[in-house]
C-alpha cells in the first residue's frame, strides 16, 4: 500500500528557513536572498552576501531566530499581481527574486510577511513564529545560483527544526554518530580508497584492503545471478552516438553524458548499459521458448555530476553497476519484477540491512512514449509489490524519460536511508530498437525490458556498508580477517607457521612483524578494525596455540588454531 509523507513537519522546516532568511537579513543588510526551501532532514536557504559564513556566525543567526521566535510574528499570505512584485522585490534589492518572478507565468502570486521581512513563496506556512520550538543551524556551504556553475557562488545555510527540543537532540545525537561512521573518513583510516584531483573529480581509486571488499561483493552478486538463470555479458564502455539518438538518451539525458570524435563520428561513454545488451539480444531470432531471457552484467559507466554534489563514493562520476536486462514477455512481467523484489530482500538482509523505503516513481514531465504505455508499466509494478505485500510511497514525476521504477532504499544502522536497488519498467526502447521475438501463435511480438541493479552501484553500496558497520564489517566483508602478532623476533618463524595454515583455510589475514610494542600493534589492528587478532609468545609456541583477541570483546585466552579455525570459518560461511 501507498504511504504518504509528513506534510506537517514539511510546513514547519519551511517555516523555520524563513526565519533563518529574516534573521539573516536583520543581521547582515543587503543580503540577496536565493531561495530556502525544506529538505528530508531539515531546510537550507540560500544567500549572497559579501562576508564569508563562519560558525560563530551561524552561533549569532541562531540567536536571532530565537528573537524573531519569541516575537511570535505571524506569517501572512498575501495575492498581488506579478507587475506589482517586480517592484516590490526590484525596491528591496532583491534581484534572485525578481528572477523567478520573471518566470512565473501566473499574473498572481503570493509572498509572506513576518513582522518587517517580506518573502516571494507560494507556502503554506505556520501561522506565526512562535509556534518554532526546536531548531539548530548546522553547516555553510557553497552553492551555484540554481545549480548552474555558470551563475554566482551564493552561500547555502543548512539547518533542521522538530517539533520538540527531545526530537532535535535526538537527531543532532544521530549526526554527532554519522560523523563518526563518515565513509570518507572512514576509507581514509583504513586505507580502502582515495580520490585524486590530479586525475579528475569523482572518480575512485581502491587501495589494496578496497579492491578485497570490492572483489568480495562481485563475487557474492555473480554466483546469486547465476542462481537465479541470469547469463553473464560483457559490453563495450564507448559506442556511437547514433545509437543514444535511437534510446533518446541524446535527447533527454546528453547533459550527463562524455561525447568525443574518433574519425570523424561522435561516439558517448557509456552512461548506463541497457544498449549493449539490447545489441546482444538482436544478435539472432528469439523466440518465445527462451523467454525471460536474463543478460548480467558488471558494468562500469561514467556520468557528468556537477562538482557540488560529488560525495565520497556516494556520488561519484565513474561507477560499476551490478547492471541486469530482462527481455520477457507481457504475462510474465508481473512475475519478473517479483522475483527481483525477491532477490533484492535476499541480498540486502545477508549485508544486515533489514529495513526498507520503497518509492514508486511515476511519469515526468519529459518522457518517451505514450501515456498508456506508461500506465500499463506502472500497474505492473504496483501489482507487484501488492502481491509482495511491500508497503511504498508514490513519488510523482520522478520516473526515468523511458518509464516507471520503483527505487528501494536501505535504513541503516542508525536510522539513515541510502538508495540501493532499482526495478525500472520499460516499453520504450524495445520499441525504438524494433526488437521481437517469435510468439506461439507464429506471429512477431514486442518484448517487455526490464532494467534492474541490486546493490545499485558498487561505490554506493560499499559506502553505505561502511557507514552501516562504522567501519567495522563483519567477518566475512572484512579485507584483512586476522592479525598474527609475534610478541618478538624468536617467534616469527611460528608466526609464519600460523600464517601457513590460515592461507591453506583462505582466511585473509596480515602478519605485524613490525619492531613495535605488543600494546601498539593490538591498538594499530583494533584502529584498522580487524575482527579477530592472534597474538603468539613463549606460551603460545610452547603449547602450540595462540592467544586469542576479538575485536569487540577484546583478550578471549588461548584457543588451539584447529578451533579457531572453525569458529571463524563457521561465521565466514553463515555471514555474521
Amino acid at each position: 500500500m501507498a504511504v504518504q509523507k509528513d506534510d506537517e513537519l514539511e510546513i514547519y522546516r519551511h517555516s523555520a528557513a524563513h526565519v533563518m532568511a529574516h534573521a539573516v537579513s536583520e543581521l547582515f543588510p543587503g543580503v540577496k536572498l536565493g531561495i530556502g526551501p525544506p529538505i528530508e532532514d531539515g531546510f537550507y536557504y540560500d544567500f549572497d552576501l559579501d562576508h564569508s559564513l563562519t560558525t560563530e556566525d551561524l552561533e549569532k543567526i541562531e540567536e536571532k531566530m530565537r528573537e524573531i521566535v519569541k516575537r511570535d510574528e505571524p506569517f501572512i499570505r498575501e495575492e498581488i499581481p506579478k507587475d506589482e512584485a517586480i517592484k516590490l522585490f526590484t525596491s528591496l534589492n532583491q534581484p534572485f527574486k525578481v528572477e523567478l518572478i520573471k518566470e512565473i507565468e501566473d499574473d498572481k502570486l503570493t509572498i509572506y510577511r513576518e513582522g518587517n521581512f517580506v518573502d516571494l513563496c507560494r507556502g503554506p506556512h505556520l501561522s506565526s513564529t512562535g509556534k518554532i520550538k526546536a531548531f539548530k543551524l548546522l553547516s555553510v556551504a557553497g552553492a551555484y545560483w540554481r545549480g548552474d556553475e555558470k551563475n554566482a557562488m551564493l552561500q547555502r545555510i543548512y539547518g533542521t527544526s522538530f517539533k520538540t527540543q527531545n526530537e532535535l537532540d535526538e537527531y543532532l545525537k544521530k549526526l554527532e554518530e554519522a560523523a563518526k561512521r563518515d565513509h570518507r573518513k572512514l576509507g581514509k583510516e583504513l586505507d580502502l580508497f582515495s580520490f585524486h584531483e590530479v586525475a579528475g573529480a569523482g572518480l575512485v581509486f581502491y587501495h589494496p584492503k578496497g579492491a578485497v571488499l570490492r572483489f568480495i561483493l562481485e563475487d557474492f552478486i555473480k554466483m546469486e545471478h547465476a542462481k537465479r538463470g541470469y547469463q553473464f555479458v560483457i559490453t563495450p564502455h564507448i559506442l556511437k552516438g547514433d545509437l543514444w539518438k535511437i534510446s533518446g538518451h541524446y535527447d533527454f539525458y546528453r547533459e550527463n553524458m562524455y561525447f568525443f570524435e574518433i574519425d570523424e563520428k561522435e561516439y558517448a561513454v557509456k552512461p548506463m548499459n541497457c544498449l549493449g545488451h539490447i545489441l546482444i539480444y538482436q544478435t539472432k531470432p528469439r523466440s518465445y521458448r527462451e523467454l525471460p531471457i536474463r543478460f548480467f552484467e558488471l558494468g562500469t559507466v561514467y556520468r557528468y555530476e556537477r562538482s557540488g554534489v560529488l560525495h565520497g563514493l556516494l556520488r561519484v562520476r565513474g561507477f560499476t553497476q551490478d547492471d541486469a536486462h530482462i527481455f520477457c514477455s507481457i504475462e510474465q512481467l508481473e512475475d519478473e519484477i517479483i522475483g527481483v523484489l525477491d532477490f533484492a530482500f535476499y541480498t540486502l538482509k545477508t549485508f544486515g540491512f533489514k529495513e526498507y523505503e520503497i518509492k514508486l516513481s511515476t511519469r515526468p514531465e519529459k518522457y518517451a512514449g505514450t501515456p498508456e504505455i506508461w500506465e500499463e508499466a506502472t500497474k505492473a509494478l504496483k501489482q507487484a509489490m501488492e502481491h509482495h505485500g511491500v508497503a511504498y510511497e508514490v513519488d510523482p514525476g520522478e520516473g526515468v524519460f523511458y518509464g516507471p521504477k520503483i527505487d528501494i532504499k536501505l535504513k541503516d544502522a542508525i536510522g539513515r536511508f541510502w538508495q540501493a536497488t532499482t526495478i525500472q519498467v520499460d516499453f520504450n526502447n524495445p520499441e525504438r530498437f524494433d526488437m521481437v521475438y517469435w510468439g506461439q501463435d507464429n506471429l512477431q511480438h514486442q518484448p517487455v525490458m526490464i532494467h534492474r541493479a541490486i546493490f545499485g552501484s558498487l561505490e554506493r553500496f560499499t559506502g553505505a556498508l561502511i557507514e552501516h558497520y562504522a567501519g567495522a564489517l563483519p567477518v566475512w566483508l572484512s579485507p584483512v580477517q586476522v592479525v598474527v602478532i609475534p610478541i618478538a623476533n624468536r617467534h616469527f618463524d611460528y608466526a609464519q607457521k600460523v600464517a601457513q595454515r590460515l592461507s591453506q583455510e583462505k582466511i585473509r589475514f596480515e602478519v605485524d612483524e613490525r619492531s613495535e610494542s605488543i600494546g601498539k600493534k593490538v591498538r594499530d589492528a583494533q584502529i584498522q578494525k580487524v575482527p579477530y587478532m592472534l597474538v603468539v609468545g613463549d606460551k603460545e609456541v610452547e603449547k602450540r596455540v595462540v592467544a586469542l583477541r576479538e575485536r569487540k570483546e577484546g583478550d578471549k585466552g588461548q584457543i588451539s588454531l584447529d578451533n579457531f579455525i572453525k569458529k571463524i570459518k563457521k561465521e565466514i560461511e553463515e555471514k555474521f
